[in-house]
């Protein structure tokens, strides 16, 4: 494997903040590198740093001669007053394709990205558009190696497949900063994570990583455990010592101190703890909707939508950009309003709104300052007081952090802001748009956590398949003009549902056969499970395990050699479980087959 580049005892602080120290590590020819990290400990300023847009306190960043290099930042920015198509004709290099098939190879890649209209001036596109430009001119440089900073942030869900298939099959070399866990599962094949100021390097893909680390925290949190151990002894010769003298006390003291720094390091993976934060109080009424309509000029958002929404729901919203997503959430609150139709929600319902475009704070007011506004006196349960400090502190809000002006926080720290203003006032509705953006990965995890015991609704927004796939029980599919379908199960199946119906739609346009091609065919080929056979299979399997569970139980009961009261009951329901297993198991036999 050729080497790419070469970071070697790279370290970075801001004043007293030390983001990273003496970090070294490689990216060879055909890695596929995800960068992990927690909130604010530098995954994206070790990325510019590698990009050369910032500057290390120390270090080295080597890359191989001649290497093309791509990098995505965060927030691209472009010529202002040029078009979209301008842009990238100044900025594409003009060696990668020949001149006369640029425009059209521009115009292909900007499409599957979700940006039809190439003459569009780019002042006025969006911040999600403007990122996928960016994303376009970057693959268009044809790059050795792509630095890519959170690339499926602002895509839909069709562009975010688009660009996962497209990274998987091109043989280009890549390191990126990213929270969608698919993404990370299907693209890469190293997780490079910086936790402690150091950096971790885990071959495979992220489901390794993940068993991996959690072996790496149990090592860690033994030998944090032995070290705490020494360090009481410790304490107690450091008590009954003078002030001493000798250089072995002298030593022995210093150890102490060393002892003490890395006793006091914190392997608690929660970032936030929200689980006492609990919903208040929901009625069975929540929401009706009586042939409610909207259009913005000839753009139909919601055509005679009538739906009647259910106790403890929890629906995800998908669709392309633009489809109107964000005005549904925002009419359902009385946010904007229909052209026709009403809305009629309960008198119970009490919405938090997590919204994309974020708390609109003063940039000159302090994030206490912002929880002190909406509360002096948090109450969990009814019983539970907290200071606004102290439930600002369970969002990993350190009381300096507190101190902090809106103005300098991060984008994952004004995520977890904003999050701690929602849940505090104790919602019995949350209505999440885009909540996954700038999160990190273990905040979403103990977000869904949250989510999956939440006593309440939850509609949310999401390009992550992963967090909807987490928590929703159905879906709103919308498709455009007004058009919306509704689709019980997750994003996963609802993928599974769409591959197969393409198929029933491609095999419906092949030529017709005759009975004795069909029964050849079949003979030939296995057949594949449909969908429908897939979730059947599925429920067939648990269905057995709980049998078997209890069959075995049974039997255990009957060879005990105790008093049984109810032995003519037991003895029947013995009978029938060992009926029901026989047809199951030669159902499941049936459609295993087929797999």
């Amino acid at each position: 494997m050729k080497p790419y580049l070469q970071i070697e005892n790279l370290t970075k602080s801001y004043g007293d903040r030390l983001l990273f120290d003496s970090v070294t590590f490689g990216v060879n020819e055909g890695d596929k590198i995800g960068l992990i990290a927690k909130n604010g400990t530098g995954k994206s300023t070790l990325l510019r740093i590698i990009s050369g847009i910032e500057s290390p306190d120390s270090g080295s960043v080597t890359f191989r001669n001649d290497l093309r290099v791509g990098f995505l930042a965060q927030t691209p920015a472009f010529e202002s007053g040029m078009s979209v198509m301008d842009n990238l004709l100044s900025t594409v290099p003009t060696d990668v394709h020949e001149e006369w098939g640029r425009e059209d190879r521009i115009k292909q890649m900007l499409s599957q990205l979700g940006i039809d209209n190439p003459d569009m001036t780019v002042d006025h596109m969006s911040g999600g558009q403007l990122k996928r430009v960016a994303l376009a001119q970057v693959l268009l440089g044809n790059p050795d190696l792509l630095i890519l900073d959170e690339p499926t942030n602002h895509l839909d869900l069709a562009s975010v497949e688009w660009l996962e298939n497209y990274l998987s099959r091109q043989r280009v070399t890549l390191l990126m900063v990213t929270h969608d866990r698919y993404f990370l599962d299907r693209v890469c094949n190293k997780i490079i994570e910086i936790d402690m100021r150091q950096i971790f390097t885990y071959e495979g893909n992220f489901d390794t990583y993940l068993r991996r680390r959690a072996e790496r925290i149990e090592v860690l949190t033994g030998e944090l455990a032995k070290m705490k151990n020494t360090l009481r002894r410790e304490q107690e010769w450091m008590r009954r010592q003078p002030q001493a003298r000798g250089g072995k006390a002298r030593y022995r003291i210093n150890a102490f101190y060393d002892l003490k720094a890395r006793a006091s390091v914190n392997y608690d993976e929660k970032q936030i703890d929200p689980t006492e934060v609990k919903s208040s109080y929901i009625g069975s009424k929540i929401f009706e909707a009586e042939g409610v309509s909207k259009r913005f000029g000839d753009k139909i958002i919601l055509d005679g939508f009538t739906y009647t929404f259910a106790r403890y729901e929890k629906l995800g919203i998908i669709g392309s950009n633009g489809v109107g997503k964000s005005t549904f959430v925002k009419m359902l609150q009385g946010l904007v309003a229909p052209d026709s139709g009403n809305w009629n929600v309960g008198e119970t319902v009490r919405f938090g709104y997590y919204s994309q475009e974020g708390l609109q704070l003063p940039q000159g007011k302090k994030v206490i300052d912002a929880i002190t506004d909406i509360t002096d006196d948090v109450v969990i349960n009814g019983t539970t007081h907290y200071t606004p400090m102290q439930f600002l502190s369970r969002f990993l809000f350190s009381p300096a952090d507190q101190q902090k002006y809106i103005a300098t926080l991060s984008g994952g720290e004004m995520r977890r802001l904003h999050l701690a203003a929602v849940l505090i006032t104790q919602p019995n509705f949350l209505i999440l748009d885009e909540p996954t953006n700038d999160l990190d990965i273990m905040t979403l995890a103990i977000l869904e956590d949250y989510l999956k015991e939440f006593k309440g609704c939850v509609i949310v927004i999401s390009h992550d398949r992963f967090f909807i796939d987490s928590i929703v029980d159905h879906l709103f599919v919308m498709e455009g003009n007004g058009v919306i379908k509704d689709f019980p199960g997750n994003y996963s199946d609802y993928r599974e549902y769409i591959k197969e119906q393409q198929k029933i739609s491609e095999q419906s346009k092949q030529p017709t056969r005759t009975p004795e091609q069909d029964q050849r065919r079949n003979n030939t080929r296995p057949q594949k499970l449909t969908f429908k056979e897939r979730k059947e299979l599925e429920a067939l399997t648990a269905e057995i395990d709980s049998l078997n569970e209890e069959k075995n139980s049974l039997e255990i009961l009957f060879n005990s050699g105790a008093e049984i009261h109810d032995i003519t009951e037991k003895a029947a329901r013995y009978s029938e479980i060992k009926d029901i297993l026989d047809e199951k198991e030669l159902r499941w036999l049936e459609l295993s087959e087929k797999e």
